[in-house]
Parts: C-alpha cells; structure tokens; sequence
C-alpha cells in the first residue's frame, strides 16, 4: 500500500480530449480527514485548456470528515443490489469509498479523469491495471480502423521497449507484441517508477487482459503490469 507520510493517496488524472495526454493534476489523501489539493502538471494542463474542478476553486488544501461528494459520486451507489459482486469483483471485504476509487479509478464517460494509485519507491512488488496510451498515433488502426490494430488477445504477454531518445519524454516506454508489433506507451505517470526497476534487471510481465474493438482505439487494450513478474517470484 502506498504511503506519504503514513497517509494514503491517490492522483488526479486528467486526459487532453484532443491530444489524449495525461496530465497529473490533483492529489487525494485520506488521513484523518479527506484531503485534496492540486498538484504536479496542473498549471501545465491549464495551458492546454483545463479548467479548476467546480468545488476546489482556490489552490489550498481542501479537507471534509468524509469522501468529498465529487469524488463518491463517481462510484456505484452503495444501496445498490448487486453491491455484493461489485466488492467482490474488486476484492473488497466491505464497502469503503476510498477503497473503491482507488480500485476502479472513478472512470465515468461523460469527462475525462480518472484516479491512479501511482508507483511508490518502496513497494517490493508492483502491480497495475492500466490501458496502454497512444495507441491511435502508433498502432496502424490510427484509432478509426480497429481492424488494423496488431493481432492481440486476451493471456498475451506483451515487451517493453524504453525510448530513452524520445524527444517528447526521454522516460518514455513503448509497449509491442512479441512480434514487434508496435501497440502504444506505459501511462506516463507510470513510467519513471518502472525505469528505475529495469534499470536494476527486475523481471516484469505485461499481460493483455481486456481488448475492446468497439470504441475508440486510444483506449482499447488493457494489461496488467507486474513486477517482478509473477513467475519470477
């Protein structure tokens, strides 16, 4: 589990609509308190167009007893029926809001954030769900012809190519098929947490566990990222 001072906490991501980038823009804590400030790329992303979320209009550090309700809102109701399965699709003993944002990300369809527990220095063992981003600027489907995407299926396991001449991000990952086939990146805010892993030879696996060719090709192959690899372990 991640800590900062004993705390837990989680970032805000926001994603250009138009170039897709990711940008790190908030932090969230549960302490004693809910806490949630701005934070890392936020001016950065306010140049591309970002605009302040409604209820955190000044650059303080906000605090409530509870989860803020702009935050909660982006979970399943807790009085909901089928509760039971959402907590034990996401191996959750009891409903815990906090808990839950950190599993699911609060990813709804209607805006463009999303919640990720990032890569603390110190966790001996790394694992990640994530989709791999860029796809429509690497992948031959140019993100409007998912037949084209390179052959990927569920159980594949997937290479990680560092780009340490990538002029854009000098600690950028490419992510292909074992066959070469170019699919993407690692999520940035990830990347330099992973670097200094292979850096050392740590083993890791990268494995394909969702392929969605119904929407768009920016976001349609989702991996889980362990390291060290389990079979390594």
């Amino acid at each position: 589990m991640l800590r900062d001072n004993q705390h837990d906490f989680l970032y805000l991501i926001w994603k250009d609509p138009e170039t897709r980038k990711n940008f790190t823009v908030g932090k969230l804590t549960r302490a004693e308190t809910s806490q949630f400030q701005y934070y890392g790329e936020y001016k950065k992303a306010q140049e591309c167009g970002w605009g302040k979320l409604n209820a955190f209009p000044e650059e303080k550090i906000y605090e409530s007893a509870v989860l803020f309700p702009v935050f909660s809102s982006r979970l399943p109701d807790p009085k909901r029926r089928d509760m039971e399965k959402i907590l034990e699709k996401y191996g959750l003993a009891e409903y815990d809001a906090f808990e839950l944002l950190k599993k699911n990300g609060g990813r709804l369809p209607i805006d463009t954030y999303e919640f990720i527990l990032p890569i603390s220095s110190d966790e001996k063992t790394v694992q990640r769900d994530f989709f791999i981003m860029g796809v429509r600027h690497l992948a031959p489907c140019a993100g409007n012809d998912c037949t084209l995407l390179p052959q990927v299926d569920i159980g594949d396991l997937l290479q990680l190519n560092p780009e340490p001449e990538n002029k854009a991000d000098p600690f950028a990952i490419q992510v292909s098929t074992n066959r070469g086939e170019c699919l993407g990146y690692i999520p940035r805010y990830y990347n330099q947490a992973i670097l200094e892993r292979l850096s050392k030879g740590m083993a890791y696996s990268c494995q394909v566990i969702e392929v969605n060719r119904k929407h768009s090709c920016s976001e349609c192959v989702k991996v889980r990222f362990n390291m060290p690899s389990i079979a390594s372990k």
